[in-house]
């Protein structure tokens, strides 16, 4: 279903055709969600980045094999070096070397013994799974934007949808009192009022509609959708009604609601054990370190042209070197007690990020079950406006209640409908920022 919708909206993103335009695609909730997941080009940036970071990692273990260079050298001696010996006839100079020296061949050389090497692997290594932390972090994060929109998407049509059925009852009530006044049974006051109850609604229509549009155009962003593609929600805030009390009995009953999957802890934690890999890596620098060579290499000398009489002998040797740090000045020192002072950093962190979480994980769930009372609330609160109502109507037919009378249980029928979608909304908004700060949302894996 899903695959087909999406098809639906390529074909109409490449078209663009005017046609297309008023074929709205109907797209749930979880539907905006794998479409955001898909194409937002955040999302691509980020998983980009860990594909980069693991060519990374690759340069670092690269650095482990032997380099080999082919190499040449050509050399023209302006003047030759004097050597000058004492002989018994006196001191004699010779002329030492020729014109010109050629050298070709083949040189390689590897790391044998290479601490900080081969911790600094590790670094990449840490450095690979922070970037797909951050690449979670990132989905988690669109996925509570994505909802948020969805739901004020919703909340925004059902507002509109109250208004416009109140309107159409105060226009209804303009075109009665209309009639009743030109058969002489109505006031022009009565006329008045009525049209008034009608022009006072209208604003809230518009309001309501440019709302509508806007968050729209907020849910194509965050779904990485064409601005000319135009869609409706497939759902409305009633839909998610049915299930709320089985969720929030799961919460309360410490269901998933502890903070292992946060995504901010799980980053810090990372970050801390990156530190303690550069720790690591500083500590390597006081180790001596053992490095191969070899080389295979021809040579020529003559005089005269350089490319006449070239003579070729060959030569060839391996070796090995061995570096003990003695001193530096001070530095490995100084980095050393850096990184250990940005270690115990992150433990203070750690702490108080740990103590913000569970505070904000409390405040959502007293605000969930907040809001489920003020549903149940709310959803009394409309049948009682609704009995009024009908109470109202009947009695104004009969001439026992006023025209103010009747409009006023019809602006609270109207108020408790908007309370009891706002209330809704309230909570899902609450029950989405709580799966966010614990990570537990299905759409992104652990």
């Amino acid at each position: 279903m899903f695959n087909k919708k999406l098809f639906y909206i390529i074909v109409l993103m490449l078209t663009g055709n005017a046609v297309g335009a008023h074929a709205q695609l109907a797209l749930s909730l979880d539907e905006c969600i794998q479409i955001a997941l898909n194409d937002n080009p955040t999302i691509k940036v980020k998983e980009m980045e860990i594909t980069r970071v693991d060519y990374s990692r690759k340069e670092v273990i690269a650095q482990l094999l032997p380099t080999i260079n082919l190499a040449g050298q050509y050399t023209r001696n302006l003047s030759l070096q004097t050597m000058y010996m004492d002989t018994p006839n006196g001191t004699m100079a010779i002329k030492m070397g020729s014109d010109n020296t050629h050298a070709a061949g083949f040189q390689a050389q590897i790391p044998l013994v290479v601490p900080q090497l081969w911790k600094s692997i590790k670094l990449s290594e840490n450095q690979i799974l922070q970037n797909m932390e951050s690449a979670r972090a990132n989905k988690l994060s669109l996925v509570n934007q994505v909802e948020k929109a969805y739901y004020a998407l919703l909340l925004a049509q059902d507002s509109k949808r109250v208004i416009e059925e109140n309107h159409a009852t105060a226009q209804l009530n303009a075109d009665i009192f209309k009639k009743k006044f030109d058969l002489g049974a109505a006031s022009e006051y009565d006329v008045l009022r009525a049209n008034v109850a009608v022009t006072n609604l209208e604003p809230s229509i518009l309001e309501a509609e440019n709302s509508i549009n806007a968050l729209k155009l907020q849910l194509k962003l965050l779904m990485g959708m064409d601005v000319s593609t135009d869609f409706m929600p497939s759902q409305q805030l009633d839909n998610f009604r049915g299930d709320m009390y089985v969720r929030a009995l799961n919460n309360s009953l410490g269901v998933d609601t502890t903070l292992a999957n946060n995504t901010s802890l799980k980053s810090l934690d990372l970050q801390t054990d990156y530190l303690k890999k550069a720790l690591d890596v500083q500590k390597m620098a006081w180790y001596p370190t053992l490095s191969g060579s070899a080389s295979l290499m021809w040579h020529s000398m003559n005089n005269g042209s350089p490319f006449s009489g070239l003579r070729w002998s060959r030569a060839s040797n391996v070796g090995l070197t061995l570096a003990f740090p003695i001193f530096q000045g001070g530095q490995r020192y100084y980095k050393q007690k850096q990184a250990q002072i940005a270690v115990d950093e992150m433990k203070w962190q750690r702490e108080n990020l740990e103590r913000s979480l569970h505070v904000q994980v409390a405040t959502q769930n007293d605000v969930i079950s907040k809001n489920l009372k003020q549903i149940e609330s709310n959803e009394a609160g409309v049948t009682m406006a609704q009995k009024a109502n009908d109470i109202m109507q009947q009695s104004f037919k009969i001439g026992a209640a006023s025209f103010i009378q009747l409009r006023d249980t019809e602006d609270a029928l109207m108020a408790a409908r908007l309370a009891y979608y706002q209330a809704i909304y309230n909570y899902l908004v609450a029950e989405s920022d709580l799966e966010y700060v614990l990570g537990n949302t299905h759409y992104v894996r652990n």
